[in-house]
């Protein structure tokens, strides 16, 4: 079905179909097609977000695919009755092992260079009112709870732990607002391509093939990348991250250097609890009872770690080697206490 959408809105014929972990992708003539959901995005945002990988492109990142228009010249392709996106890749293939740090600090350099304004993908200096408006959302549910009795486990969980997240969340917001009032950003500190969640596996490699997706991107200040891949390694292993946190953050700053404003930032993302959100809001949006089950345990070993949670946040800046003394960095001072 897919070759056939290919032929008749691209005017391309492929050989072959392969599965590439979350890509539906078709080979030919050389190249690799990638087979992307808009997912409700508009043509607006969608030519905002190829300009960018055109602009990655040009700057030398070969792995960044080029988002082709239709033979109407339209970015999304509809074919019966489902839409599509289409990425195309020269066909390399990067076996070797990669140092994401510097992979990922030359991406962040090659993104902010970008000349011209982004205004759909944008989420700088928003960070706030993001955590603001989900914080108040989520007090809204809680505050409806407080006078019933628990449906479930889940619920019991969600209202015994939410004031202590609630603090939390304050706390984040908090540091963020002072790290906006005492730092001034420096050149490096505008804004670049990052990614909604930066994992270790975002790029893949998919069957040897390094991705970089622009349907996961935004445009921000590099430290949500550098928290979020962060948060993630903790998380996969909350007891060995911190060889890997040590030698990423080395890598990232051997190509671009971070400014106190940039370790703030980060630190005021860390210390907002994004996995909690997560994980709370999920529940109340899905019908699937297997779903909900796996939330529920997920919620538990959240809170079973909260303690080792604030141990990470108290011992972030060492193990990354922030030079927390040379730049001023203040701490947490209750996760001292």
């Amino acid at each position: 079905m897919l070759q056939k959408m290919l032929e008749n809105q691209y005017g391309i014929t492929v050989e072959e179909y392969v599965k590439l972990d979350r890509f539906d992708a078709l080979r030919g003539n050389g190249w690799l097609y990638l087979i992307a959901n808009p997912s409700g995005r508009e043509e607006e945002e969608i030519a905002e977000l190829g300009k960018l990988a055109e602009h990655l492109r040009n700057y030398g990142d070969q792995n960044v695919p080029i988002l082709l228009p239709t033979k109407e010249g339209n970015l999304i392709a509809e074919w019966e009755k489902n839409k599509y996106c289409v990425l195309a890749n020269r066909q390399t293939e990067e076996q070797r092992k990669i140092k994401l740090g510097r992979k990922l600090a030359k991406f962040h350099e090659r993104g902010r260079r970008v000349p011209f304004q982004i205004e759909r993908s944008s989420r700088i200096g928003q960070w706030k009112a993001l955590w603001e408006k989900r914080l108040e959302q989520m007090e809204k549910v809680w505050s409806g709870l407080l006078f019933q009795t628990p449906e479930d486990e889940f619920e019991r969980m969600f209202i015994d732990s939410f004031p202590y997240y609630l603090g939390l969340t304050e706390n984040a917001i908090q540091y963020l607002v002072d790290t906006e009032l005492d730092e001034e950003p420096l050149e490096t500190d505008g804004g670049t391509v990052c990614h909604e969640r930066f994992t270790k596996k975002i790029w893949g490699p998919y069957s040897h093939y390094l991705i970089k997706n622009p349907f996961d991107w935004v445009f921000d200040h590099r430290s949500r990348d550098l928290a979020e891949w962060t948060r993630e390694r903790y998380f996969r292993n909350i007891q060995t991250y911190d060889v890997e946190l040590k030698q990423f953050f080395a890598e990232y700053q051997s190509i671009a250097p971070l400014s106190p404003f940039s370790w703030r930032l980060l630190y005021s993302r860390l210390i907002f609890p994004l996995h909690y959100f997560d994980c709370i809001e999920s529940y109340y949006i899905t019908r699937s009872e297997q779903e909900k089950k796996v939330l529920e345990e997920r919620l538990s070993k959240i809170l079973r770690q909260s303690s080792d949670y604030e141990g990470f946040l108290t011992g972030f800046f060492q193990m990354s080697g922030a030079p927390v003394k040379r730049l001023h960095i203040p701490q947490l001072e209750w996760l001292f206490r």
